[in-house]
């Protein structure tokens, strides 16, 4: 078990040097991966049920006794992003698919891995939790609504197949992991730690697969739908923030909503993407795990400088920077 943890560990902490060099393997020799596409949707349940695994009732409390932040978080996140994602596909002039891709991208919930950039950016981490966990359970309704909205000009979009899809990979093994944590919690605190390794090769696979399966397009669209991945993440991050600011929040608030607003779940994209609209539009999503594993370790250092009075848990921060979830 200690091998596995120190394992774990190293998975967790160089999670975008492993992505980007899959991601670079799968491109050049897709043949040994293009096999892997089907198992997308099984990948991103086991990673939600390692979401599952750590989280505990009081990761919702604050939601009850400080909603505001909560609530305003979310509210920017399942507003911003999909506009944002909408006025750079129209800009960029992107094709159908990866346009409807962007606005996915834009209308997925928060992903665990913003968690642990905020606590890393000395942000506050309880409010990161929150929004997760909250934006998380509001997406079998919200983004299929969302998507039906503004992505229907571009593919045809079924918003109850869809809000199947996202019970099924998403809400059901996040409430099985935490039923298990219930009925065994000795045992699941013991083995913990381990869960960022399973994330971490589930997520590395799911992005070999769509890679491999879309050299093509990645050949001609690459640049194109990497500079709107960018912008987008970018204006997520800076409007999060600036939002945040006008609310008057505090300063370890405004960093834990900059970062959860600009950091999108985007495996759940791949997965609905691949299922609904097709591998194109999955392009954005699996370019998404990739910058976002650079950008957020970027700002997280950066703010991990300049040290503010924080909001915390204790034992919530403990249990963050020892699982990475």
């Amino acid at each position: 078990m200690k091998t596995l943890e120190s394992i774990s560990t190293v998975a967790g902490k160089y999670f975008a040097v492993w992505v980007i060099a899959v991601a670079v393997i799968a491109y050049f020799i897709p043949e040994p991966f293009l096999g892997l596409g089907a198992y997308i949707t099984i990948l991103l349940g086991v990673v939600m049920f390692g979401m599952g695994l750590t989280l505990k009732p009081v990761d919702f409390k604050l939601v009850i006794k400080k909603p505001v932040p909560v609530i305003f978080g979310v509210a920017a996140q399942y507003v911003l992003m999909p506009l944002v994602a909408l006025a750079l596909a129209f800009i960029l002039n992107l094709p159908p698919e990866l346009a409807a891709g962007l606005v996915l991208l834009g209308s997925v919930p928060g992903g665990t891995a913003s968690n642990v950039m905020v606590y890393l950016a000395k942000g506050n981490l309880a409010l990161s939790v929150a929004m997760t966990s909250f934006s998380t359970m509001l997406a079998p309704v919200l983004t299929p609504l969302i998507l039906l909205a503004l992505a229907g000009q571009w593919m045809p979009v079924d918003p109850m197949a869809m809000f199947v899809s996202i019970v099924q990979v998403i809400i059901i093994p996040i409430a099985l992991g935490i039923f298990i944590r219930r009925l065994f919690p000795v045992a699941v605190n013991k083995s913990v730690s381990v869960i960022p390794l399973i994330s971490v090769l589930a997520i590395i696979i799911i992005v070999s697969a769509v890679v491999s399966g879309n050299v093509e397009s990645i050949a001609t669209s690459g640049l194109l739908i990497f500079t709107a991945v960018m912008l987008h993440n970018l204006a997520g991050l800076f409007l999060g923030y600036l939002a945040a600011f006008l609310m008057r929040l505090d300063e370890s608030k405004r960093r834990a909503i900059s970062i959860e607003v600009g950091m999108q779940n985007s495996g759940l994209g791949v997965a609905l993407a691949t299922a609904h609209f097709g591998p194109l539009a999955a392009l954005p999503n699996v370019i998404a795990a990739v910058w976002h594993n650079i950008s957020g370790p970027i700002l997280a250092t950066i703010w991990s400088k300049k040290p503010v009075n924080r909001e915390e848990n204790p034992d919530l921060q403990a249990r963050v920077k020892k699982t990475g979830a």
